[in-house]
Formats: C-alpha cells, sequence, structure tokens
C-alpha cells in the first residue's frame, strides 16, 4: 500500500517547480471502492503533494459522470471494483475526452490487466505498493501529458512490443499452451488437437481461454494471426 510517510520530505525541496505546482495544483479525481484508501491518497496528493483532490467514486459508473461533470486533470482508477470495471470507464472517458489523463492505480500487474488497459488508453499504471513520491510523480507526470508505468510494467511492455527472435514466442504462455496454439494455427479444430495431445475437449478449451486473455486477442483468428506471425504453426 503507497505509504504516506515514506517520502513526506520529498516536495519540500523541490524549488521553483514546487512553487509553480502548488499555484497551479493538479486536479485529480480518486476511483476506488475502499473509501479508507480513498482517505488515504487524498491526504498524500494534498498534504504533501499539493494537489487538489475534486472528488470520488466508489465504481466505475460513478467514475464516468463525475469525470464528464468536473474535469479533472487526472483520473486515478482502480481496475477492480463492482459494477463497471476501471478498465470499462476508462474507455468510456477517454472515448468521450481523448486528452483526458487516466492513471491506473491497482495491485494487478498480470499481462492481461496491463495491455486492458493501455488499449483503453490509460496514460500510466503503478502499482499500489508504490512509494508515496513515486505516486505523485506519476499523477503530477500524466498531468502533463507523460506516459508512466512502473518498472515492472515497463518491462513487460518492452517484452511485448519488441521480442528477441532467440527467445521463445509468447513466455508469458505455459509450454502446454504454447504446444495447443501451435497446433491451433496450423489450422486444428479443438476436437484434433484433443486427440494429438491425449486432452479433453473442455481442456483444450480451458487452455485457449488462458491463450486469448494472455495474448489480448478476442478470438480464434486473432490468436492464429499472433501465432503464425510468430512463427507457429508452420
Amino acid at each position: 500500500m503507497i505509504d504516506p510517510k515514506a517520502d513526506s520530505q520529498t516536495d519540500h525541496t523541490a524549488g521553483p517547480k514546487a512553487d509553480s505546482e502548488a499555484a497551479a495544483p493538479v486536479r485529480v479525481l480518486l476511483v476506488d471502492d475502499h473509501p479508507l484508501l480513498r482517505h488515504g491518497l487524498r491526504a498524500l496528493l494534498e498534504q504533501v503533494g499539493g494537489a487538489q483532490v475534486v472528488g470520488e467514486a466508489g465504481d466505475g459508473d460513478e467514475a464516468v459522470a463525475l469525470a464528464l461533470s468536473l474535469r479533472p486533470d487526472v483520473v486515478v482508477m482502480d481496475l477492480v471494483m463492482p459494477g463497471t470495471s476501471g478498465i470499462e470507464a476508462t474507455r468510456r472517458l477517454i472515448d468521450r475526452d481523448p486528452a483526458l489523463g487516466v492513471l491506473v492505480l491497482t495491485m494487478s500487474e498480470d499481462d492481461a490487466s496491463v495491455f486492458a488497459a493501455l488499449r483503453a488508453g490509460a496514460r500510466g499504471y503503478v502499482l499500489k505498493g508504490t512509494g508515496g513520491a513515486e505516486f505523485i510523480a506519476a499523477v503530477r507526470a500524466v498531468a502533463r501529458g507523460e506516459a508512466v508505468y512502473g518498472p515492472a510494467v515497463a518491462r513487460r511492455i518492452r517484452r511485448f512490443l519488441a521480442p528477441s527472435p532467440d527467445v521463445t514466442p509468447f513466455p508469458e504462455l505455459t509450454a502446454r499452451e504454447r504446444e495447443i496454439l501451435d497446433l491451433l494455427a496450423s489450422g486444428r479444430s479443438n476436437a484434433e488437437i484433443a486427440r494429438a495431445l491425449f486432452l479433453s475437449q473442455k481442456t483444450v478449451k480451458n487452455h485457449l481461454t488462458s491463450v486469448f486473455a494472455k495474448l489480448q486477442v478476442a478470438d480464434r483468428a486473432q490468436a492464429v494471426v499472433r501465432a503464425r506471425r510468430a512463427g507457429l504453426g508452420e
């Protein structure tokens, strides 16, 4: 969890830049279904970061309504909430206002969550274990129009965008999932894959569901395209 005390002295020595930001505080909307966490983030942002929290929302629908009415500089968005998720809320907001800065703050660092958030239009992605100063810096960077990602997330993005030809394709997949994807890319049906690997069709289907989620594809056709581009199915 973000610790407001961990870096509380950082901004007192920031100099002219801190004075400038204090004169024009970043306007923030907090979105999380845990009121206690929102309270802590508000205290951190306002008392340490010099920001102005203009509103709070506990679910995705409320977040969309408040963001469109309050027009904050940054929306700090959780991903997992009751009802409308943070991913869907981000997508709706960016569709309405592409210039809006959405900073995801979540416990989830799996590939599926990261890339779903990026595709939805989030400009930043940090984890809830992030230090206070790092979180404040991320909020300010997103407000300036910059993209911000923690080290672990940045590594995932680099691996996804620039895979090495010497590395096994799709390292996020298990050996069995890669084997099934290879057969799928060669044109096999679920039944044929099941017979070839001595598995039940239900097991094959479950593996494919996991593959689609990890590769961030919507269906078999998209999975086949990704797989063949990586050299599978030949």
